[in-house]
């Protein structure tokens, strides 16, 4: 039986005493949303903006200048920070050699989910944070299961807490698309990655040959 890792968040939320501190990996800002609604209320949160995965820079700027936007104008109970990171695409490009023709879903993106969230449990132990956590759960093209199995092993790797997650359940993914729409924020059409922009680029150009 699949363990309910939203539920199990929701058990931690309740048990925590006072307000801890969070390093929050975020890979854009709708897929922040969910995220942070749900949990800036009971943590003083920093959001992680690491994403050596996105292609082009170009991009990777917009789509961090936009989460950076989105925190300025979210009314959030305590205070969000911000903690950029220099754009790094070719760590990416290292890891995942040899996983170039993988599918999307695939071993590459789980190695991608790895590197950024280790990443983050690394920084979270370097600056004493109580817990670290991602927003990758709420996007319904990737697999929680991997990435709390991910979380769970660097919990014990780094002796930070990981605050599991599945930010899709209770419509976390409608309410990342509806928080994008008050906000208007810039809604990406590929993951991130130079393989997933070739697919979606390969699709736009079946969809107008037709």
């Amino acid at each position: 039986m699949k363990e309910n890792y939203h539920l199990k968040m929701k058990e931690i939320l309740k048990n925590l005493e006072g307000v801890p501190t969070l390093l929050l990996h975020t890979c854009c800002a709708p897929c922040s949303t969910t995220a942070i609604q749900r949990l800036s209320n009971s943590f003083f949160v920093t959001v992680f903006y690491y994403n050596p995965n996105i292609f082009p820079k170009e991009e990777y700027l917009h789509r961090k200048e936009e989460q950076i936007r989105f925190l300025k104008e979210y009314p959030s109970k305590y205070p969000i920070a911000f903690l950029d990171c220099d754009y790094d695409p070719n760590s990416f490009f290292d890891i995942t050699k040899g996983h170039e023709d993988d599918v999307e879903g695939g071993p590459r993106c789980h190695l991608c989910y790895r590197l950024r969230m280790e990443k983050t449990a690394q920084v979270a132990k370097e600056h004493h944070f109580d817990y670290f956590a991602t927003s990758l759960t709420v996007s319904p093209y990737k697999n929680s299961e991997v990435i709390n199995q991910i979380g769970a092993e660097l919990e014990k790797k780094y002796s930070v807490c990981y605050l599991y997650s599945d930010f899709k359940k209770e419509d976390g993914y409608k309410e990342s698309i509806a928080a994008s729409k008050r906000y208007q924020l810039y809604r990406q059409d590929y993951c991130g990655c130079v393989y997933s922009k070739k697919a979606r680029d390969l699709v736009k150009k079946e969809v107008s040959s037709k």
